[in-house]
């Protein structure tokens, strides 16, 4: 699809969007007030009536999350890449997520070189991508567990070198007949999950150039590979010290 054409289609779906969570707040606050009109029932009737509504903000909130991955999905196009420091990204992702580890009893283990080859990233958008990873992980772990983010050059026989990061957890693991449905949008294992986690964090990297892929064991585990190319280094002039 054209550039312009594509454009065109993400706002129009951002306006669509927009248009929906408007729709859907005032919907919400009108389920809030209801609620609050039935916070003491007083009888059977009015209890269902309180769990009916209570229902329905549920709804409300899971379709402004459908709303907004979905549009966070359509907007993984045009990047603001700059040269960056990969250990320096995963660090500032790490500080964001590392309470919700500590909860969760999700022992953090990182290995990645503070001197790997700079890459070109957009930096927002790639932290999103390791944050649905890092999530992923512990969904897996639910009484907690161990992840693992491990990083290092690779080079492959007629290919140019790329920067390997890894993360790696000791969850439930992924089934053999779900591996290759893992990165579809929509696809979900999770009750209640929107399915696009995953499928935006796959888009995100292959935006950057690079690919991801995931090896898993059922009770032992699962593995996200993903590959970067690294930035060229800067032609030196001739002549110069």
């Amino acid at each position: 699809m054209p550039s312009e054409a594509y454009s065109e289609l993400v706002e129009l779906a951002a306006s669509f969007i927009h248009e929906i969570k408007n729709h859907v707040s005032t919907l919400g606050l009108n389920l809030q007030l209801l609620a609050e009109d039935f916070q003491d029932p007083q009888s059977q009737r009015e209890r269902r009536a309180l769990e009916r509504v209570q229902r329905l903000q549920g709804e409300c909130h899971r379709l402004v999350e459908v709303s907004n991955d979905v549009l966070r999905f359509a907007r993984v196009k045009d990047l603001e890449l700059r040269s960056s420091n990969l250990a320096r990204v995963v660090e500032e992702i790490l500080d964001f997520f590392g309470p919700t580890a500590r909860q969760a009893k999700i022992e953090i283990k990182l290995y990645v070189p503070a001197d790997l080859p700079p890459l070109a990233l957009d930096q927002e958008m790639f932290k999103q991508a390791l944050l649905n990873l890092m999530l992923n992980a512990q969904q897996a772990m639910a009484s907690g567990g161990q992840l693992t983010i491990q990083a290092g050059i690779e080079e492959r026989q007629g290919e140019s070198a790329c920067v390997c990061l890894s993360l790696i957890d000791t969850g439930k693991g992924i089934s053999a007949d779900v591996l290759p449905r893992l990165f579809r949008p929509f696809f979900s294992t999770r009750v209640g999950g929107t399915g696009l986690g995953l499928a935006t964090t796959r888009k995100i990297v292959e935006a950057h150039g690079g690919t991801i892929e995931v090896q898993s064991e059922v009770d032992r585990g699962t593995k996200f590979t993903l590959r970067l190319p690294v930035v060229p280094a800067p032609a030196v002039p001739p002549g110069s010290p």
